[in-house]
């Protein structure tokens, strides 16, 4: 079977990898165009790029892939597997091939569709996620369910470790659910669509700590961003990320936002309710990531008293 893959970010490129260490043959890789990255502004290719040319692949990388597809059709696939691409794939490239078009999606669908799934699971304190294979439609993750397995959402997790685990999943679940789409033995599932819930991509308002929250709400709008994009705070007008942090039950008064202890790794904030948030490692504006430990070792703005704001 002749697969076109396409896919983008650190999260496809397992899900490449197991098919290219599958009995199918990948005759071509589509991912987005190189981007400008860090402050020195380096062209960088992405990850699923990378992969792709290591093991000799070739690699399509469209501008505007609604109308600038040939290539891919040239590729003559028998099927068409997309995971985190980044671009609404033009109808002609999901109806042409055999088998479709089918898409690996980091949540149980109909919950989260878009952008952000692991993100929005975390930051909404759901206790399971998961992975969903489905047919492509050409509106936004509709399309018919194929297969989905389940993965709990540990209380410690993060974007960055659940991101990795369903990624694996994601290369598991494609890699079941192929030899049934090829024999024909799938009954697609229709999606409800008053089940829907979407996830749409972070945007920098979304980033802000908001402290009169509570603490569960606060701790894991946290997590649900770390490490990237990263949630922030304000204190004496500058930005402060934080990647690291728990609760800590505290009947020490304050308001939202101030700091009411200063410990040797970390300092507790108050929140709307008795479960207190403890920073423990964060990254100051114009500085490196750092846990607290090191940051309290110097000299440093956190004292008792003092409160963050939203800006």
């Amino acid at each position: 079977m002749r697969i076109v893959f396409m896919g983008t970010p650190e999260f496809a490129v397992n899900v490449l990898d197991a098919l290219i260490n599958s009995p199918y043959e990948v005759v071509g890789v589509v991912t987005q165009p190189d981007k400008p990255v860090g402050r020195k502004q380096i062209l960088t290719p992405p990850p699923v790029k990378v992969l792709a040319e290591k093991h000799h692949l070739p690699v399509f990388q469209p501008v505007k892939i609604k109308t600038d597809y040939d290539q891919i059709l040239a590729w003559q696939p028998d099927i068409i597997i997309t995971c985190a691409y980044g671009q609404i794939i033009p109808k002609v490239l999901l109806d042409t091939p055999p088998y479709k078009a089918i898409n690996v999606h980091a949540s149980l669908l109909p919950k989260y569709r878009g952008g952000a799934p692991i993100h929005k699971a975390i930051i909404d304190g759901e206790e399971k996620t998961g992975i969903t294979t489905m047919y492509m439609s050409e509106k936004m993750d509709e399309g018919d369910i194929i297969a989905q397995r389940e993965i709990k959402i540990l209380e410690d997790d993060d974007v960055e470790s659940l991101h990795d685990k369903l990624s694996k999943l994601g290369a598991e679940l494609l890699l079941e659910t192929l030899p049934l789409i090829f024999s024909n033995k799938i009954t697609p599932i229709k999606q409800n669509p008053e089940e829907a819930t979407y996830a749409y991509n972070i945007k920098p308002e979304d980033e802000i700590i908001k402290w009169d929250k509570t603490g569960k709400v606060v701790y894991n709008h946290i997590r649900g961003l770390s490490p990237f994009p990263g949630a922030y705070t304000i204190l004496d007008g500058k930005r402060i990320k934080v990647f690291k942090a728990s609760k800590i039950e505290t009947n020490k008064l304050g308001l939202p936002g101030e700091i009411i202890e200063v410990m040797k790794d970390g300092i507790i904030v108050k929140t709307s309710d008795n479960t207190s948030i403890k920073l423990q490692e964060v990254q100051l504006e114009g500085k490196t990531r750092q846990n607290f430990k090191d940051i309290l070792n110097g000299k440093h703005p956190f004292e008792i008293g003092k409160r963050f704001t939203l800006e």
